[in-house]
């Protein structure tokens, strides 16, 4: 079978929507940070709309992979075009799929291969945004502060070779740097990660590091650079080889990486741009002055019952978000979470109906179609779970309110680390702080031993736990924190996920 290319475009079916404009006449105005698939089933694919509904062809894309060559490898040979399968059921429940064959990625760079060729491209006259997608672990942050980790390695690293960053931070301070010293103009940093504040989270990390390094650099950028907070939501799965399969065969030519993702996809970004933008608003995304009533709408209304979901499944075997929720417990437990709980938080959202967001959401994750894997939704906790779970309890606390279902989340996550329900699977922890993770249960279970009451025990080990405060802050030491979090923890040992979940929905209703 013949690759994706160029030249096999016009050989593909009428049903597949191809690009609406001249690949060869594009610039490249945006170097993006972390190529993997939801930049390339979100961002790219606004963009791609954008182009070809405004004709304004400077925003071809040059992707930057830190570390791993595959999708470069992938893409390469494809002259960076990708399809994205939209996956969706129709009025009967049957699963139906829509193809797009994305053009506006030009090629793909790997920082660990080449780092100079990344920094010369950012340091390109025609680039004008840098945007990040890096999860939440590729910013070097405390993640109870937000504060630079300056003991990390790879800050650690750069601090000591600046000329050959390994961190995205130290890839754009060093980048920023050439542009100064060139006398180019400053350009826009554009984090599309699930980070409060991601805008003034990325340029007070990109200033602390700069700071260490040359003090006008520092200056330079705070004068100069815009970093727009912005907001992204699309469900967007690991593409598995049965996805490449079933693609491939639909487009008669093979595919080495689509992306697959849901139908719902939403982009509100600040409008501060320095160096000009695109015309996203042609692809549906929204430019509001500030972002943050949306940010916080999708940490807490659509991330925390992501993830509370994905803790309950994959401690309990179950392998998909989509067959979490269609366990009635589970479903009626995290609707109850958001209506009770974090809706209250919200505040004033401009245009969002919470009732309709919350159906529409529940509606999402239950989408048979696009399977999300439990472990990929649950890995990297740490970095998720504060801004997730832990704001909007310390926010309930402080306005003295309920916190049951809230404590529940953390003792499913607390649980999974643990290693979930008796006889599921083992499964490894993927987090960058699993070793300390591991560390602090085993701490707890230790004290907890030399103690008769089971209760007391339980409490003491969730306060072991809950004092790790470059996690926690101060709520760690918070004493409702740690009663309901730890009536939960011993519950879910004792009993199991589902038991746990169905007594309290018992209980509550």
């Amino acid at each position: 079978m013949q690759r994706l290319s160029p030249e096999t475009l016009s050989t593909l079916p009428d049903h597949v929507k191809r690009p609406g404009y001249d690949r060869s006449q594009l610039k490249a105005g945006i170097v993006h940070l972390g190529i993997g698939a939801f930049h390339r089933g979100h961002q790219a694919v606004v963009n791609d709309a954008a182009m070809a509904s405004s004709g304004d062809l400077r925003w071809g894309i040059v992707g930057v992979s830190l570390r791993s060559p595959d999708t470069r490898d992938a893409l390469q040979a494809q002259s960076g075009l990708y399809t994205v399968s939209v996956l969706d059921v129709d009025e009967e429940g049957a699963p139906a799929e829509h193809l797009q064959v994305v053009g506006g990625l030009l090629k793909v760079l790997v920082a660990s291969e080449d780092i100079t060729a990344v920094l010369e491209q950012i340091a390109h006259e025609d680039t004008r945004i840098v945007s990040l997608t890096v999860t939440e672990k590729g910013y070097n942050r405390e993640p109870a502060t937000g504060a630079l980790r300056t003991g990390d390695a790879e800050i650690v690293h750069d601090l000591a070779h600046a000329n050959a960053p390994r961190s995205a931070l130290g890839v754009i301070v060093r980048s920023l740097d050439l542009r100064r010293q060139r006398g180019l103009p400053p350009v826009t940093l554009l984090s599309c990660d699930n980070l409060p504040s991601n805008g003034d989270t990325l340029r007070g990390l990109v200033l602390a590091l700069a700071e260490q390094i040359d003090p006008a650099l520092a200056s330079w950028i705070s004068a100069q650079c815009s970093f727009p907070n912005a907001m992204v939501d699309r469900i967007v799965p690991r593409t598995t080889d049965a996805d490449r399969a079933r693609i491939s065969e639909a487009l008669g030519v093979e595919d080495a990486w689509p992306v697959v993702g849901e139908s719902f996809l939403e982009w509100v970004v600040e409008d501060h741009f320095v160096a000009g933008r695109p015309d996203w608003h042609l692809g549906g995304a929204r430019f509001v002055e500030s972002a943050e009533p949306f940010e916080r709408l999708k940490l807490r209304f659509v991330n925390a019952p992501q993830s509370t979901l994905a803790y309950l499944g994959a401690s309990s075997g179950i392998e998909t978000n989509n067959k979490v929720i269609a366990h009635a417990p589970f479903r009626r437990f995290v609707d109850r979470m958001m209506r009770e709980e974090i809706a209250p938080t919200l505040g004033t959202i401009p245009g969002v109906d919470l009732d309709g967001f919350r159906a529409r959401l529940l509606a999402r994750v239950a989408n048979p179609a696009l399977p999300h894997r439990t472990q990929q939704v649950a890995m990297d906790g740490t970095q998720k779970i504060p801004q997730r779970l832990l704001g909007t309890i310390a926010d309930r606390l402080r306005a003295n309110q309920p916190i049951t279902c809230l404590s529940l989340a953390v003792a499913a996550w607390i649980h999974y680390l643990r290693g979930g329900d008796a006889g599921v699977t083992g499964y490894s922890i993927n987090d960058p702080l699993a070793a300390e993770l591991a560390q602090r249960i085993a701490d707890g279970d230790r004290q907890a031993a030399e103690l008769s009451n089971p209760a007391d025990a339980e409490r003491c080990r969730v306060a072991v736990f809950t004092a790790y405060t470059a996690l926690f802050g101060d709520l760690g030491r918070a004493p409702r924190f740690i009663d309901a979090v730890a009536r939960h923890t011993r519950t879910l040992r004792e009993l199991g996920v589902d038991e746990t979940v169905s007594s309290l929905m018992t209980e509550q209703e």
